[in-house]
């Protein structure tokens, strides 16, 4: 069969497995357990040597068949989803990491993925933040209990770019477990696993899902990573093909342990979602360009980070791997103007701490999704106490940029 375009293999995934009575999406399955008329059949279930549903926490069909989606989408072997794309990235580190452990990571992550790697610290495992934007810095944190490296394709809400391709090399020189949030970018506009990765996060409720109704998350093997190299895996998860001893750690330690179980019916959205991720993504990156060239040129705006921009430090980055520059910016006003008085003249844009809508979203990041953090660590990260973040939505080209024009004055 002819290989099929991205966006017509999502549309009907769903249909290539036989559907009840014919339905175009994959229903909602609601039922926590699962009836079977052997007990050797159920015993084959737990045991791993045949396929089914044992109890809703681990699955269902509905997630199942997201799950697929994602795989195809990331060009991966296996999927595991969450109920949140934070649970997704605690259950791999906690699945995946022992004590005494060494983790280095991109300083620029995520406020809520830095707290949890500051937690996890606070379980013995060490942790090195380092510039990834430079493989330099990540192979110098290197250590002989190094187990993973991690980082995101874009980071939240600055849009540092790591240094993808070379932390790739440097991983696969050395057996190192290579894992990579593509959340930012979505895997419409990159895919992981060309720079290397092992495990690919994503949290689906932001543009995979796009409509700001469901939360989600996901982890992919990519297939790349040779997993007897990896010391942590169970002993009684060995007896499988070893490309599957991560992916089964993940679900039964990391999913079926914690319970951060996804509902069938937000799978059911975000597969939906899922259908229109490439018209939303060109539509949102145009919109987010046109915006970066406006904020870039006004007098009331010090400096925009978009790595769309030929003035990014990692421009270049972004245009040998993505498809397009992603639909995230952030700026930061000039003195004269109260960032607070200004976002609430805006009248098409939401303030709103989700990113990912379909509707354009902004927020004054110091003082909200990144306060926690304190000034300091701030300060470490390059957040001015100005930042304003907005996620770009699909919104008329002409209606978002004239709501920014007239709220700069």
């Amino acid at each position: 069969m002819k290989v099929q375009g991205f966006t017509t293999s999502i549309l009907h995934s769903d249909r290539s497995s036989t559907i009840e009575h014919g339905a175009l999406h994959k229903p909602l399955h609601v039922s926590v357990a699962y009836g079977y008329h052997h007990t050797r059949d159920l015993a084959a279930v737990f045991q791993g040597s045949s396929q089914g549903y044992a109890y809703g926490r681990q699955g269902n069909p509905t997630t199942d068949a997201l799950e697929t989606k994602v795989t195809a989408m990331e060009g991966g072997i296996a999927t595991v989803c969450f109920s949140t794309g934070m649970a997704a990235l605690g259950a791999a580190f906690l699945a995946l990491l022992r004590s005494g452990d060494h983790v280095v990571a991109s300083q620029f992550l995520f406020g809520n993925t830095n707290s949890l790697l500051n937690t996890l610290a606070d379980l013995n495992l060490s942790i090195s933040f380092v510039d990834a934007t430079d493989v330099r810095n990540v192979e110098g944190a290197l250590t002989e209990r190094t187990r993973l490296v991690f980082v995101e394709t874009i980071a939240n809400p600055r849009t540092q770019i790591a240094d993808l391709a070379r932390i790739g090399e440097l991983c696969r020189a050395r057996g190192m477990l290579y894992v990579v949030d593509n959340t930012m970018t979505s895997p419409w506009l990159f895919k992981p696993k060309e720079v290397g990765a092992g495990l690919v996060v994503n949290s689906l409720t932001k543009y995979i899902g796009g409509h700001g109704n469901a939360l989600g998350g996901s982890v992919t093997d990519t297939g790349l990573f040779d997993w007897t190299r990896f010391p942590n895996i169970a002993q009684n998860y060995r007896s499988r093909p070893p490309a599957l001893w991560g992916v089964t750690q993940l679900r039964k330690k990391g999913l079926r342990d914690m319970g951060g179980t996804l509902a069938a019916s937000e799978a059911h959205h975000l597969s939906v979602g899922a259908e229109t991720l490439a018209l939303r993504m060109e539509r949102q990156c145009a919109n987010a360009r046109a915006l970066a060239a406006l904020l870039s040129a006004h007098p009331h705006v010090k400096v925009v980070h978009y790595p769309g921009l030929p003035t990014h430090p990692q421009h270049e980055f972004a245009r040998a791997w993505f498809r397009n520059f992603g639909a995230l910016l952030s700026f930061e006003l000039s003195e004269e103007i109260n960032p607070f008085d200004f976002l609430d003249r805006l009248s098409i844009a939401v303030i709103s701490s989700n990113l990912g809508d379909n509707r354009t979203l902004v927020i004054p990041v110091a003082h909200t999704i990144f306060w926690e953090m304190g000034a300091e660590r701030r300060a470490e990260m390059g957040i001015a106490e100005s930042l304003i973040r907005v996620s770009v939505g699909i919104e008329d080209e002409a209606d978002l940029i004239g709501d920014f024009k007239q709220a700069l004055g």
